[in-house]
């Protein structure tokens, strides 16, 4: 018995000295990113939240904690969702036929209607009830409120494979963000409040506009001369041609790798959109992985980052 409770004491002692390991291992994570706390202490930094982040229960849930530690730290997080899924799936469920064209969804006046109720409703207040379940005070926004996103249609034009003309094409009530009105979110900054935006523009008649959940947050982080916007998506980055992570480009770099290919596809529009956040005064952009848990802490708070960061070259 007595070597029983030897072997017991010895156990116990080491679960212990494990657990305090871990504890030190937290504790000098904390230490290390002081220096990027008091750096974007006071900072607006938006969020671009969509792909398998949202749609992943856990990632949610450590999103969520992760935008509520910003705003504890004294960081002014934004977030702007999208919601493509959740979309698709509501249409399918009332047999809404829905189509897209060079990567937008043709939005007639009854699929927008449908679209606006997943986006401002359903989505957005699960974003909402999310950050608040982690401790913190969120409020869900559409472009409507405030007049926050006044937009304009979204013209597209295509060049017949055959005539070589180009024909515009009719995306039905899909827009572009015209004007932000920043005050309405610049608000918040004082307070203990975190906006969460649908991306559900207006225009002058009354008109509703679906907007890419990337131009949106793009635009509402020129408009906030945002320290950061951090677009979160399903892919780790810009890749090189080998296929590796390219952590750091300038404005200039990037245009060049576009220009020879290197950044194709998808990607074109999540760099383009990027590069106009900058030309209207982001210090700087970063694409991630949103599948990473914490990539938003990483990318903030730690020197290596966690996915593509681009800048003018006169850096920030």
């Amino acid at each position: 018995m007595p070597t029983f409770s030897r072997d017991l004491k010895i156990m116990l002692q080491k679960d212990l000295a494990a657990e305090r390991a871990v504890w030190m291992e937290k504790a000098r994570t904390l230490s290390e990113a002081l220096p990027y706390m008091r750096r974007f202490a006071g900072q607006t930094i938006v969020v671009k939240y969509g792909g398998h982040a949202m749609g992943d229960p856990e990632l949610a849930r450590l999103f969520a904690r992760d935008i509520v530690l910003l705003k504890q730290v004294g960081i002014h997080p934004v977030v702007v969702h999208g919601g493509g899924p959740q979309i698709k799936a509501m249409l399918d469920r009332l047999k809404i036929q829905s189509e897209f064209v060079h990567g937008l969804r043709v939005t007639d006046r009854e699929t927008v209607d449908i679209v606006e109720m997943v986006l401002a409703g359903s989505i957005n207040k699960q974003i909402v009830q999310n950050i608040n379940q982690a401790g913190g005070f969120a409020v869900g926004l559409s472009g409507k409120d405030g007049n926050l996103i006044r937009a304009e249609r979204l013209s597209r034009t295509v060049k017949d494979p055959d005539s070589a003309i180009e024909k515009a094409l009719d995306l039905g009530f899909v827009g572009a963000p015209r004007a932000i009105t920043s005050h309405i979110l610049e608000s918040f900054r004082d307070s203990d409040i975190i906006p969460v935006i649908a991306p559900i523009g207006f225009d002058a008649e009354g008109h509703t506009y679906n907007i890419n959940a990337d131009t949106a947050a793009g635009a509402v982080a020129g408009a906030l001369k945002a320290t950061r916007l951090l677009m979160l998506t399903d892919v780790a980055g810009v890749l090189d041609q080998e296929g590796n992570l390219v952590t750091d480009l300038t404005t200039e770099d990037a245009r060049a790798l576009i220009a020879d290919g290197t950044i194709s596809g998808g990607m074109i529009p999540k760099v383009e959109t990027c590069l106009a956040a900058i030309r209207e005064g982001v210090k700087a952009a970063v694409i991630l992985d949103g599948r990473v848990q914490h990539a938003v802490l990483l990318e903030i708070f730690t020197p290596g980052g966690a996915g593509t960061l681009m800048k003018s070259a006169a850096g920030a």
